[in-house]
């Protein structure tokens, strides 16, 4: 078989199809008018029935320019051009696409773009911004199977996987937002001293106490090795990177579980003060970030399983002057609304955010006395992080999952 060929034969084949042969060479012209909106379609947006596909988003907008069909919107602008699937009435801005009138699967065609969609970012032209030319996409390349229930067994196979990720999606949000609602309830809010749920056996024991911040904690002097001075390969002491907790770490710190760079060797370890190595129960701050809502994100140090670790570049590290709080309450305590709410407070700057250890200091914070009081909002909060983090998983295998089988199901793009 022939190179030319082997291109246009998929690696995975429904057997029915097997004996349908290779696949035809077409343009998106071929198969689809490929079009764009107007102008004067974002000037309806308070007024618009139908919604209105743009290079970012999906928003309302006028009845100006409508589509009622199968359709494949691209963004025209943009770094990525990720396709949207849509069928119904809706409104498109010049500086967007449509796929439409097909004389094939228009779902089928949607799944070939999305799989082709970093193929489609190369044909971009750079002016002010990425942008995408009519030209260029109705001159598109696409594979198209000769049978049409191939092309809708593929699109209908892939669709229902989506729909699997899109209910476990759902799932993952409804986790995320009943532990909003937890956090809400198990911790006190602004003007109040308790929260609005005790658990029952706590009814009628201790209250809770608030406190200024500078009476349960001191900051230790943290590093400041940037990324070229670590490493994932080697290495005695390992370190907090800001950008980590940021993207990474989840609000309980345990280094058995997570990826942590070494400093390198190159770099002497011997001049860091022993107190400034991490013990169980710190609190490592993000002290700078873009996001407000980002802006002083921290984790607790739970387990460090006898290894040396130190907070590094961008962050603050907050330990107890005396055990009040026990190991795994406080990670959750700091991403309370109230605290959350008050450290956003303390944060200056324009561009980049950034809080201090003094202006941390300002803040109260409330928690009961009872330390197995502490310990029962730990287990509530730690297992529902738990099944969130086994739902995310889950997502992203399925996600996976359907990359691979994308890559099957399609012909190879650089064969």
């Amino acid at each position: 078989m022939s190179k030319e060929t082997n291109k246009l034969i998929p690696e995975l084949r429904f057997p029915e199809f097997k004996k349908d042969g290779k696949w035809e060479d077409k343009t998106l012209s071929d198969i689809c008018n490929v079009t764009n909106g107007k102008s004067n379609a974002q000037d309806h947006l308070e007024n618009g029935k139908y919604p209105l596909f743009d290079r970012s988003a999906v928003i309302k907008a006028s009845d100006s320019f409508i589509f009622d069909c199968q359709a494949v919107i691209i963004p025209g602008e943009g770094m990525r051009f990720i396709p949207k699937y849509y069928e119904g009435k809706f409104d498109l801005h010049q500086r967007a696409y449509a796929l439409k009138d097909f004389n094939c699967n228009g779902q089928f065609v949607f799944y070939s773009m999305l799989h082709r969609s970093n193929l489609l970012s190369q044909k971009a032209v750079l002016s002010t911004v990425l942008s995408l030319r009519l030209p260029i996409l109705q001159n598109f390349p696409i594979e198209i199977p000769k049978n049409p229930k191939e092309q809708q067994k593929i699109a209908s196979c892939l669709s229902s996987l989506d729909e699997l990720i899109a209910g476990h999606s759902e799932k993952l949000e409804l986790l995320k937002e009943h532990k909003k609602g937890m956090m809400q309830n198990l911790f006190p809010q602004e003007g109040e001293t308790e929260p609005k749920v005790r658990f029952r056996e706590f009814h009628s024991k201790e209250g809770w106490i608030q406190e200024p911040l500078d009476d349960i904690y001191k900051f230790i002097v943290t590093n400041s090795y940037t990324r070229d001075d670590l490493n994932y390969e080697s290495g005695t002491v390992k370190n907090i990177h800001y950008g980590d907790i940021h993207t990474k770490f989840p609000t309980l710190f345990d280094i058995r579980k997570e990826k942590v760079p070494f400093i390198n060797s190159s770099i002497s370890i011997e001049n860091i003060n022993p107190e400034c190595y991490c013990i169980e129960g710190d609190i490592i701050f993000a002290d700078a970030s873009e996001d407000l809502n980002d802006v002083g994100k921290s984790i607790e140090i739970v387990n460090l399983n006898n290894e040396k670790l130190v907070s590094g570049m961008h962050t603050l590290l907050a330990r107890q002057k005396e055990a009040k709080l026990i190991v795994g309450f406080g990670g959750h305590l700091f991403k309370s609304k109230w605290i959350r709410s008050q450290i956003q407070n303390e944060a200056q700057g324009a561009k980049v955010l950034g809080v201090s250890a003094k202006r941390l200091l300002n803040i109260k914070i409330s928690y009961p006395r009872n330390k197995k009081e502490q310990q029962k909002i730990a287990n509530c909060l730690s297992s529902l992080d738990e099944l969130i983090m086994a739902q995310e998983e889950k997502i992203g295998q399925l996600k996976l999952h359907k990359k691979g089988l994308m890559q099957g199901l399609f012909p190879k793009l650089n064969d």
